[in-house]
């Protein structure tokens, strides 16, 4: 949710955000005009309790005679008091319901635009140039028996599969080491919920436009996560926090969901786009003025995973208007995928600076004694999608595949993967 101060003091800052998302500019001065409606109101209640109580004390003081056309009047007044504090209510739920329609404000400097409006920031490592004709990670997992598509879809429908052998192995390996750089770099590991509250999702702004894209279990009232990032972000919710050593950072393993809604026809090949995956997502607490530090942070351990995985990539710079509502900036890494002759996204971070934690309530102490609130941000660090770039760049001539050095020492010291595991 939006600074209540923000709308207050620059609404034009908002509605710039808005513009450049290609979002509603009405919203911003309809919460301008709820707000002036909920804080009149709310004086106005103020003011009659103010009045019933001096009144009260008038009762309590005076003459026998004189109490019961003062308890009359005092009933009458109680009356007003509890209308006009309905009516408090009753506009602050207006403007609560305007506020949370309002997307996250980006900062100035993210590109303008839409979906392929990003900027590139750079490109690193080198691109394979195969002698022979590169094969996709679909024949390459198929032949060494690494991923079982068919299977997949017999038993769960499309968009589903199974890793096997060195392929399932491939996984947990990669995984294990981007959780051992994480708990380097000072991330407490956490293998979180897959389920959560309505509220947990709505409050890390998962239940907007893209809300068709998360399952959910209507008899339980709970959601399948499609990151680890929503149960970390709620991990802390209605908490003071204390950051006065620093960042909290969590790394959340866990299993991920996603219905890929207004998908069909796209990536219906292989493991690109699929509705169950494993996911380890960084997760930092930090105090506002720190985040876009923090960010910078995110987005160098996710490229230290890229350049261990020997992996060519380049990092880019998302559009406004291609941002989800929670983010403020996004960085997207995309690694060359030599199949498809293009890069492919593998990873993001995001700057949702306080839009997350102030609609779960998360707050810190600053120096002076008082609370503020927190800001959040997030960063995949590795995903069942890396094993797409990880085959495909690293395939040899006879079908096999060179296991990056990095690797070797979670797969038994293994070199080349080119058999059944």
């Amino acid at each position: 949710m939006i600074d209540p101060n923000l709308l207050r003091e620059n609404p034009e800052a908002i509605k710039a955000s808005q513009r450049a998302r290609g979002a509603s500019e009405a919203l911003v001065d309809q919460a301008v005009a709820a707000d002036v409606a909920w804080r009149k109101a709310l004086v106005d209640f103020e003011n009659l309790r103010a009045e019933q109580n001096s009144k009260s004390k008038l009762v309590a003081q005076a003459a026998k005679e004189d109490k019961p056309a003062l308890i009359a009047a005092s009933q009458e007044l109680a009356g007003q008091v509890k209308t006009a504090e309905a009516n408090a209510n009753s506009k602050e739920e207006e403007l609560q319901k305007i506020l949370w329609q309002i997307e996250n404000v980006v900062i100035p400097s993210v590109p303008v635009g839409g979906e392929d409006d990003f900027v590139v920031i750079r490109e690193e490592g080198v691109k394979p140039q195969f002698s022979f004709k590169a094969q996709d990670h679909v024949a390459l997992g198929e032949s060494l028996d690494l991923i079982d598509i068919e299977r997949g879809a017999k038993i769960s429908g499309s968009r589903f599969y199974f890793l096997k052998g060195w392929g399932a192995r491939l996984e947990l390996a990669l995984m294990n080491m981007a959780l051992d750089q994480a708990s380097r770099a000072g991330f407490t590991a956490l293998i979180t919920p897959t389920l959560v509250k309505p509220e947990v999702m709505a409050g890390t702004g998962f239940l907007g436009a893209h809300s068709d894209e998360i399952y959910y279990l209507p008899a339980d009232e709970l959601y399948l996560t499609g990151t680890s990032e929503v149960a970390l972000a709620g991990y802390h919710s209605d908490e003071i926090i204390d950051l006065s050593t620093g960042p909290l950072r969590y790394a959340g393993w866990s299993t991920c969901y996603r219905r890929e809604a207004g998908s069909h026809g796209k990536d219906t090949r292989g493991i690109l786009r699929v509705h169950q995956f494993n996911k380890l997502e960084m997760f930092s607490y930090v105090a506002p003025e720190d985040a876009e530090a923090e960010h910078e942070r995110l987005l160098a351990w996710q490229e230290q995973m890229l350049k261990a995985c020997e992996l060519p990539y380049r990092v880019i710079d998302i559009a406004a208007g291609d941002l989800g509502s929670s983010a403020a900036r996004k960085y997207d890494i995309e690694a060359w995928v030599p199949a498809q002759e293009t890069y492919r996204e593998l990873t993001s971070t995001s700057n949702c600076t306080s839009f997350q934690a102030r609609r779960l309530n998360i707050r810190y102490r600053k120096e002076d004694g008082k609370t503020a609130t927190a800001a959040t941000l997030n960063g995949t660090l590795a995903t069942t999608r890396w094993l797409v770039a990880i085959l495909e760049n690293h395939q040899q001539a006879d079908g096999s595949i060179r296991v990056p050095a990095a690797l070797r020492p979670y797969l038994g010291g293994i070199e080349v993967i080119e058999q059944k595991g």
